[in-house]
């Protein structure tokens, strides 16, 4: 897309948004050890942090090439 590509400070904000969110969360859950919320915790913190990471991808995939 070339959407990602042309907004290059809302694709920063966006990483360092998820990126510090989801380390937070992982950080949390990680402290409510015995608990199942703590467990749901670190898993949004997971999927956030891989949300992160795809964005941070968006910016460099090129579909023009078939692969």
């Amino acid at each position: 897309m070339k959407f990602w590509k042309e907004h290059v400070g809302l694709r920063m904000i966006l990483i360092a948004l998820f990126f510090c969110t989801g380390l937070a969360a992982v950080i949390y859950g990680w402290t409510i050890t015995g608990k199942l919320k703590g467990l749901l915790i670190m898993i949004v913190g997971l999927i956030l942090l891989l949300t992160a990471l795809l964005v941070y991808n968006q910016g460099y995939s090129d579909r023009s090439r078939g692969r």
